[in-house]
């Protein structure tokens, strides 16, 4: 191929980088400016030109998807031999060739998992710490590994990092230790261990460092704000003296510093190699100009080693809308408003799949899932699981349903009591413990708790007190919604799980002391990787950017909240008391038909009116409609609730709407239903029988499905 031709379609900075052939190469590329397509055009044009052959290039990725995508782009660049490897991928190669001439014997086995052996390890040292314990100490493990401390001096680590261990540090320090005897004892290779032995084999013999330097002499590494000290050693071993090495990546995406990465490396550069190449890529082909300002003003606040070289984006698209901040009463409204905004936005045609609501938690997920449920939005998970399918809520189900069994008549002790204190069983305590997966396990219980709290704080309609034979029958509602077959829908995805994607609406929640930045964010330089996760949120967006926050946790809460500090020049200055309460008849909160009291949870509003009112529906409409879901569902082979929920049905009887529009406007009515049974729900309300009414039947593609 014609080198040139190669360049072709390049911005003058991916231009300038694909040119700089040789020595060390340094690429900061900011969020949507095209770093793949530089680094790919960069090594197809040093094929095409002859500098280097393609089995001469190792490109090393953090992900197998990164790894996919970049040989497929190669692939199409006439470079289709070129090696695409993650470090581990890499490192596990090179270590099974040249096993049997270093070591002998046979070959270790890897494990991908540590939790049985870190649990046989604690067990071993008087420890017996539950599954969410077992993780954390593992991922503590693993930091402890990729930052090359050793067990002896695992103590003085931690103080050094100002990292808060999962327990004493002094009893981390003996599981780990205990892991790593039993790991050699039983010839366990973990992927720690892999990069370690493989930089050790290429270190300490010279000819496996010679045959491995042959076949690879010019490296490419993405993503290099991400490298750990371990996979630096890797790199330096694969690299020997020389200096043919392009690295890309932006200080200002660095969010995983609790896992052993370190911005240091690349920023730091410049200074290794003074002869270096740099090359600054701030043209963004993603996001509009709109989006791109609040990005801007994001890290332009930026504080710390990170903060000098934060790149100033400069956006490439055309206007979009204004991004939208908007304040809600309480978490339930908020995850109302946003679901009820998705549904507007789809109608408007945009892709379910195009839209995603970011949590900084799992146990802010729940939420999301139940409003999007209600309002009849498909949706998927991503770097989280649905609440309902988490081991800890099917455990406290599990609990919970033999509690309402074993109880006769009415319960001795109140609703919330009885939960929390079945749930204290579980792990659920006053605070949160220290250890990322047991505060994601507490945070979850939590949630369970404060469910119990919400429906207790409301009288049944019979007035008597809420009971847990009726909490365990709404729990079994909701995981019956939430278990509908798979499909594509909206994303709910944690922000650290989101990095490398983009949606063309993205909506960013529960914005609050607190959670952005995170109540655990105690140091300056953790408020700072807080601020940097928050900039990846906001740098998902192509067009649309909502950012929302809950001035109260439950209905009629204290509104003691407040708006994170990384919204500080960015949302308009606080409302009047007077267009809080117009802000407020529009919509921002709902409020009962009946008397006007604020709706305290889904099913309120669903209807329009407090439980507890007089409601005003035709019966014998009712049983017509739950007559035609019912054939509907037999016909379509599908649960009754995926046509459409009880409370909806009601919602639809009371309000008896006479046109499209009308039935649009109730709430678990969204376009596809709309489109699917409007006709025959208006025949039904107008008197018609339900056999002439019957909907089509929903065949399982994926269009059908995605209402389900």
């Amino acid at each position: 191929m014609d080198p040139d031709r190669v360049l072709e379609g390049l911005d003058p900075e991916q231009t300038q980088a694909a040119r700089a052939l040789r020595g060390p190469v340094c690429i900061l590329a900011g969020a949507g400016t095209g770093k793949t397509r530089a680094i790919t055009h960069r090594i197809a044009y040093a094929v095409a030109s002859g500098v280097v052959s393609e089995q001469q290039v190792l490109a090393v990725t953090f992900t197998a998807r990164a790894a996919g995508e970049m040989r497929g782009r190669l692939r199409g660049l006439g470079a289709p031999r070129v090696q695409a490897r993650t470090f581990h991928a890499a490192a596990l190669r090179q270590l099974s060739f040249f096993w049997p001439q270093v070591v002998g014997g046979e070959k270790p086995t890897l494990v991908e998992s540590k939790i049985q052996a870190v649990s046989r390890a604690a067990h071993s040292v008087g420890l017996q710490p539950d599954r969410a314990g077992l993780r954390d100490l593992a991922s503590e493990i693993e930091w402890a590994k990729v930052t090359q401390v050793r067990p002896t001096d695992y103590d003085k680590a931690v103080v050094k990092a100002s990292r808060q261990p999962p327990m004493p540090a002094g009893e981390v320090a003996r599981v780990f230790e205990a892991y790593e005897d039993l790991r050699r004892e039983h010839n366990l290779l973990d992927f720690e261990s892999m990069l370690e032995l493989t930089a050790g084999m290429i270190n300490e013999y010279p000819a496996i460092a010679q045959r491995v330097r042959d076949q690879y002499r010019y490296f490419v590494v993405d993503e290099f704000q991400d490298v750990n000290p371990l996979q630096r050693l890797l790199l330096d071993a694969w690299l020997g003296d020389r200096d043919d090495l392009c690295v890309v990546g932006d200080p200002s995406q660095t969010i995983y510093s609790f896992a052993g990465a370190t911005p240091g490396y690349l920023t730091g550069f410049a200074a290794r190699y003074p002869h270096a190449t740099m090359v600054e890529l701030v043209r963004d082909y993603r996001s509009t100009p709109q989006v791109v300002r609040v990005a801007n003003h994001v890290i332009a606040q930026a504080r710390g080693t990170t903060s000098a070289r934060h790149l100033t984006l400069q956006a490439q698209r055309p206007d979009g809308p204004d991004p939208m901040y908007q304040e809600y009463e309480d978490e339930p409204a908020e995850a109302t408003g946003v679901a009820r905004k998705i549904s507007v936005l789809m109608e408007g045609g945009t892709p379910a799949s195009e839209i995603a609501v970011l949590v900084r938690t799992n146990g802010q997920s729940a939420a999301y899932e139940q409003a999007l449920t209600d309002e009849g939005v498909p949706f998927t998970m991503r770097g989280t699981t649905r609440f309902f399918e988490r081991p800890e809520i099917k455990q406290a189900v599990h609990t919970l349903r033999g509690a309402r069994h074993g109880a006769a008549g009415e319960e001795a002790d109140p609703l919330v009591r009885t939960v929390r204190q079945l749930l204290g069983q579980l792990g659920l305590t006053e605070s949160a413990p220290e250890g990322r997966q047991a505060r994601e396990r507490w945070e979850s219980l939590s949630a369970l708790a404060q469910l119990a709290e919400d429906m207790a704080a409301k009288p049944r309609p019979d007035g008597g007190p809420v009971t847990m034979a009726d909490f365990v029958e709404e729990l079994d509602t909701r995981m019956a919604t939430e278990h509908a077959p798979g499909f594509e829908g909206v994303t709910i995805a944690s922000l650290h799980s989101a990095k490398g994607l983009e949606w063309d609406a993205v909506f960013l929640v529960g914005l609050t002391e607190g959670m952005m930045p995170i109540i655990y964010a105690e140091t300056d330089e953790q408020v700072e990787e807080e601020r940097r996760l928050f900039y990846v949120g906001v740098t998902r967006a192509r067009e649309r950017l909502m950012m929302s926050w809950s001035l109260a946790r439950s209905p009629g809460g204290r509104r003691t909240r407040k708006p994170s500090r990384f919204l500080d020049g960015l949302r308009p200055a606080s409302p009047s008391t007077s267009s809080r309460r117009a802000e407020r008849r529009k919509g921002g909160v709902a409020r009962c038909r009946v008397c006007g009291n604020t709706l305290a949870d889904a099913a309120e509003r669903k209807l329009g009116r407090c439980l507890d009112c007089p409601s005003s529906y035709d019966e014998a409409l009712l049983e017509r409609l739950r007559d035609w879901r019912r054939e509907s569902a037999q016909e379509q082979k599908v649960p009754a609730y995926v046509i459409f929920t009880d409370a909806t049905l009601q919602a639809i009887a009371e309000q008896e709407p006479t046109s499209l529009t009308q039935l649009s406007a109730v709430s678990g009515v969204g376009a596809v239903k709309l489109d699917r049974y409007g006709d025959a729900v208006l025949a039904l309300v107008s008197g018609a029988e339900p056999a002439d009414v019957t909907g089509e039947p929903v065949e399982k593609n994926g269009e059908e499905a995605a209402d389900e």
